[in-house]
């Protein structure tokens, strides 16, 4: 009567990935879901979901993601489609593309910063057009 299919592992768990401190991935890094990194990433990351960089971690690289909480070191490029909060111990190095950005009192922020009101994933050599004002 009640055809229920039993939930997966994931389902189960929750679906959010964890590389733990003290650990350090070479490489590069593709999730569906969540992902908090609290170790050391010298590659890139990319993910439809949210990504979490706690204060112990340090990330070397390219990140595209949905929603990003930055806590850590981050030195590359990060574009960013919805939401990036940057909490007060961040340290920010590069290069920044997100719709809405929150940046907490202590933060180091030490990049280049394009706001789009949905920022959309481009190339690194692509940049914005801008209108010449008319006369």
């Amino acid at each position: 009567m009640f055809d229920k299919k039993p939930k997966s592992y994931t389902d189960l768990l929750g679906k959010t990935n964890r590389i733990v401190e003290g650990t350090t991935i070479v490489g590069n890094i593709v999730s569906q879901a969540d992902f908090r990194l609290d170790g050391e990433l010298k590659g890139d990351f990319s993910s439809k979901g949210k990504i979490v960089i706690g204060p112990t971690a340090m990330v070397q690289g390219n990140i595209i993601c949905k929603n990003a909480d930055i806590e850590g070191l981050f030195e590359g490029k990060i574009q960013v489609s919805e939401v990036l909060n940057i909490k007060a111990k961040a340290i920010i190095r590069g290069e920044v593309i997100c719709s809405k950005l929150s940046v907490e009192p202590g933060a180091e922020f030490s990049a280049a910063c394009v706001m789009k009101s949905t920022a959309k994933n481009t190339p690194v050599n692509e940049r914005p057009k801008t209108e010449e004002p008319q006369q």
